[in-house]
């Protein structure tokens, strides 16, 4: 504390699911962090309500994903039925726990509100402030002064996690970017429910699309779209006739009922100095591909860990600019998809709902169309073209998923993750170990967990200060099939930032935004 300032890494402004989860990454990673909230107190309003296995993967970083799991249903994703009410298809993994959690969970975003606000409570690093809302913020050459209702903090960087009418974005006075959509749609989350469905439920009827969606102990959300007029009609009575197909309800048994119009919207900018926009303030979209608060999740996976790295001094400041360039394309790409689904999946036009069925039962006839659909292949893949890269034959920018493996130094058998460890990892596939420690010698600025993964079936041979990792089911194998024979060097958040055969490791300094290298 300066003068009555407090003086901290990281100021979070939002202590929504997307600005408690970065915080509690950068917690993770020794970064000091400060959480201020407007609100008294965390949401009781149940928002957002599924994430999916990348998510719990993140969470996994930061201590909570065991602690999460209990609040949530393990989900098997989302079954689409057509106009007349008959299934289409049901979508789900296309690879069952890739990352290493159940694909799609359902949950009550007060809970999760809860236990996050618990953990950052708990943690030496962080702090959470309610009732604080920010007033002014000024960036210098150093960091940014942060005035709220409570006093003044000074940290390096903020990250602007304020929802959809972002305060950060507005005092940065970044646009956003898209279209506000007319239509009106019911939510309703309810308590007492018959539904124990383990997936939600899309009924494209164009006389009423809307989506069911079970949750734990009896909870259950709906979304009807809503005809002209009905917007007006009272609330109960609106609520009661459009659930009288599935059941009766009782006021003590609504947690919520609101009205809302949904954006497809994208942040023109994401970084502006030392300030970051993440989540609704950077981006939002409509709910049908149930990707809102996972977007918003990947963003503070993708920053988080950089962020720590600055402040290590293992990047430079310039990486950071790496966040906006790698995930806005993905962000696009998302609202695209949740806008084609509401266009087609959600239409009220009773011709093309009929040509989509028509189209999906024929598409739903052949292997490659249930592949297609039923492992959401429509999905973008979250690959990275540009950023903390370094291009070479083999595939870069591409995650690496989270099998169990055996750790042959423990004899036991475990995630990937808990393996590599928070930071960077170099992985030698199939690589001899002189080899592999001739290449942790050229990235060992990152100071990389290092390990040997033996290729055919084979046990590892011991060597000095690296550790050996055996595939089990054949998972592992394909994930590195095609690094068979390179050094693999993976970053923080499991994707892959460079890969080469032995004698052609590349410049991170210049590749990879890194700072100076460390003496030899």
């Amino acid at each position: 504390m300066r003068g009555g300032e407090i003086e901290t890494d990281v100021v979070v402004v939002g202590a929504g699911p997307v600005g408690m989860t970065a915080a509690a990454l950068l917690a993770a990673r020794g970064v000091r962090v400060q959480v201020l909230e407007r609100n008294t107190e965390t949401s009781d309003e149940p928002k957002a309500i599924s994430i999916d296995d990348e998510a719990l993967r993140v969470y996994q970083w930061a201590g909570l994903a065991e602690r999460l799991l209990r609040i949530m249903v393990p989900g098997t994703g989302t079954r689409y039925f057509d106009s007349q009410g008959r299934t289409l298809f049901q979508a789900r993994a296309e690879q069952p726990r890739r990352f290493g959690y159940p694909f799609k969970n359902p949950f009550a975003q007060p809970d999760l509100e809860r236990e996050l606000a618990h953990h950052l409570r708990q943690h030496p690093r962080a702090g959470l402030r309610m009732g604080a809302e920010v007033t002014d913020l000024d960036s210098d050459g150093d960091g940014v002064r942060i005035r709220c209702a409570s006093g003044q903090l000074r940290a390096r960087y903020v990250l602007g996690c304020d929802g959809g009418r972002s305060a950060v974005r507005e005092r940065l006075g970044i646009a956003m970017s898209g279209r506000s959509y007319p239509e009106v749609w019911l939510v309703a989350d309810v308590l007492g429910d018959t539904h124990d469905q383990r997936y939600g439920m899309h009924h494209a009827d164009p006389l009423r699309p809307h989506v069911i969606i079970p949750g734990r102990g009896g909870r259950c959300r709906y979304e009807f779209l809503l005809h002209p007029g009905e917007a007006e009609v009272p609330a109960p009575e609106l609520l009661r006739r459009l659930l009288a197909p599935y059941r009766d309800i009782t006021d003590d048994q609504v947690e919520r009922v609101v009205t809302y119009r949904f954006h497809g919207l994208v942040a023109d900018r994401w970084r502006a100095g030392r300030a970051f926009l993440l989540g609704d303030a950077a981006h939002m979209m409509p709910p049908f591909a149930g990707q809102g608060l996972n977007s918003g999740i990947r963003d503070a996976a993708n920053l988080a860990w950089k962020i720590a790295d600055v402040l290590a001094g293992r990047l430079t400041d310039a990486a950071l600019d790496s966040y906006e360039s790698e995930r806005k394309p993905h962000a696009l790409a998302t609202v695209a998809l949740s806008e084609r689904m509401r266009r087609v999946v959600m239409t009220t036009d009773t011709r093309l709902a009929g040509r989509r069925d028509a189209y999906l039962r024929r598409a739903m006839a052949t292997s490659r169309g249930r592949d297609f659909f039923e492992g959401m292949r429509y999905r973008p893949a979250q690959v990275y073209t540009a950023g903390l890269i370094a291009a070479g034959a083999a595939p870069v920018g591409v995650a690496i998923g989270q099998p169990v493996v055996f750790d042959a130094a423990t004899g036991r058998m475990r995630l990937l993750d808990e393996i590599l460890g928070p930071g960077w990892a170099l992985l030698g596939v199939g690589v001899d170990a002189a080899a592999l420690a001739e290449a942790a010698r050229r990235v060992r600025r990152f100071d990389p967990t290092v390990l040997h993964v033996p290729l055919d079936d084979r046990m590892p041979t011991p060597a000095a200060g690296i550790g050996s990792i055996v595939d089990l089911d054949g998972r592992l194998a394909t994930d590195l099939a095609p690094y068979r024979g390179h050094s693999v060097l993976l970053r923080p958040d499991r994707f892959v930032a460079a890969a080469w055969p032995p004698g052609h490791a590349p410049d991170p300094a210049t590749a990879l935004c890194a700072a100076d290298p460390v003496p030899a």
